[in-house]
């Protein structure tokens, strides 16, 4: 059994910050391409930063330089800080991640945080 916890949404001005956490619990072997996606009513969703195996980051064009994801590995966490806020970032946010469990180490599973919402003022 695994979960996705997510954390840190809520509702801010223009140009105000908040950091979102996804914490992995249960039986993890490893985890792999960990990442987080965003869904804006009216819209697909579409993903906004994320690790790749190799420990590579990757951004949207639209958050680049303003959005940051890292993690620690040791927690099993990952986290996005977000600045410099634009109302067109408003969303549902959601942590994504590919995980090896130790019952089932043979393959790999999708799993999804529950989303956490943002709400960016004007």
């Amino acid at each position: 059994q695994v979960q996705l916890g997510e954390s840190g949404g809520g509702l801010v001005q223009t140009g105000g910050s908040l950091r979102l956490s996804c914490a992995a619990s249960g039986s993890i072997l490893s985890i792999n391409n960990m990442g987080w996606y965003r869904q804006a009513p009216g819209k697909q969703r579409e993903l906004v930063a994320g690790f790749t195996s190799g420990g590579s980051t990757n951004y949207a064009d639209s958050v680049k330089g303003r959005f940051t994801i890292y993690r620690d590995n040791a927690k099993n966490t990952v986290y996005l800080q977000m600045n410099s806020l634009k109302p067109e970032d408003t969303a549902v946010y959601y942590c994504n991640a590919r995980i090896v469990t130790r019952e089932i180490y043979w393959r790999a599973d999708d799993y999804w945080g529950q989303g956490t919402q943002v709400t960016v003022s004007s």
